[in-house]
């Protein structure tokens, strides 16, 4: 028998590869003779990088941007032996980067993200995979296009400053100083969401809060992406990803004629997902929490309907599961599973995580071919 472990990895605590490795480890316990197949996966967020050199071949390579707030950060992309640069915009823009009291979508910028996209333009690269999950910023890409080289101005004629809360006086944006390699190049961005820019869905009102806007900033940064929109000059506002990353999707539209696409596709792809599902008799995947977005195009999601394409049946084992998961269940998912065991503390599944998960799979697994025997 064959199974294959396809997680994403568990925010805060294990990567995918690492949660690969904890959930292998129960299920040879439970399953000593299967044939285990282990697939880190990513939906353009954290992982995405590892996710595609590991399923493409590659290399790591390290530079020095400047992070949300204009500090300077190591941040790391690849290259794959193709020849295709893949950036995780979180790398150099990222919520991570910035502590509890820093996190102020009116002040950040994507400037780092644009540095990424240089550096990989210095090296020869003009393929390129973007994961823009993970995002600190709220600003439209205005700070990504700013380092690459649009000039955007006030109605003084002077340059904007950089953040989300600055495009509240945003008059024109210029192309003429942009990088020309940009022409050269083709972008596909891995979303991980499917929020429009603007509106009760969009980036502000949903995602402002988690990046630090208060109920005042997030109505500030609606009207600031607006304006932006206008000045953009395409209808691009509601198009399903351009809210992704406060707006960094629809700035990839407008300033690298990108093309939006699930994040987990494109994983999936790259990976050769499907054809390591085939002749497999159980597909185990999970992530750190699994609710009702999980059906709007994470990881989770996108391996179940993998599998069900090749009726493979999935078992899902979360770190916590939450409203909406259940719906899951209708995609061909035959039990739902959580880390989390009476009144356990977040905390202490966190710091307990691979020991946790490998138990849970190790039931798991004995559970699921304990029920097809019967």
């Amino acid at each position: 028998m064959k199974i294959v472990i396809a997680p994403d990895s568990f925010k805060g605590s294990l990567t995918a590869a690492q949660a690969c490795e904890a959930i292998a480890a129960g299920t040879a316990l439970a399953a000593p003779k299967a044939e285990i197949v282990c697939v880190p996966m990513a939906d353009g967020g954290e992982g995405t990088v590892q996710s595609l050199i590991d399923g493409l071949g590659g290399e790591y390579i390290s530079c020095d941007v400047q992070d949300p707030l204009g500090r300077t950060v190591a941040a790391v992309y690849g290259i794959t032996a193709g020849g295709t640069a893949v950036i995780e915009m979180a790398q150099a823009s990222g919520l991570t980067l910035l502590s509890e009291d820093e996190r102020d979508p009116i002040l950040t910028s994507t400037y780092g993200t644009g540095q990424l996209i240089l550096d990989a333009l210095e090296r020869g690269a003009r393929d390129f995979i973007m994961g823009i999950g993970g995002s600190a910023t709220n600003d439209g890409g205005a700070g990504m296009a700013q380092a690459l080289g649009y000039r955007f101005y006030d109605k003084y004629g002077e340059d904007l400053i950089r953040g989300g809360g600055a495009l509240s006086g945003l008059v024109r944006i210029d192309a003429s100083y942009a990088d020309p390699r940009l022409r050269e190049c083709s972008f596909t961005v891995a979303c991980d969401v499917e929020n429009p820019l603007l509106g009760p869905d969009g980036a502000s009102a949903v995602f402002g809060p988690q990046k630090g806007a208060t109920p005042e900033k997030v109505m500030l940064l609606e009207s600031a992406l607006a304006r932006f929109s206008a000045c953009i000059g395409q209808d691009i506002a509601q198009t399903s990803g351009a809210g992704a990353a406060g707006g960094l999707g629809a700035g990839c539209i407008a300033f690298l004629s990108a093309e939006l696409k699930k994040g987990v596709d494109i994983i999936i792809k790259a990976a050769g997902l499907i054809d390591k599902i085939r002749g497999s008799s159980l597909v185990i995947t999970g992530e750190g929490c699994t609710d009702s977005q999980t059906l709007g195009g994470k990881t989770v999601c996108g391996v179940t309907c993998a599998a069900k394409r090749m009726d493979v049946p999935v078992v899902v084992i979360s770190g916590s599961l939450e409203r909406g998961a259940e719906e899951l269940l209708e995609l061909g998912v035959v039990r739902l599973y959580s880390i989390m065991e009476n009144d356990m503390m977040v905390e202490e599944a966190m710091r307990n995580s691979a020991v946790l998960l490998k138990n849970k799979a190790e039931q798991a697994v004995r559970e699921f071919y304990s029920f097809r025997k019967g």
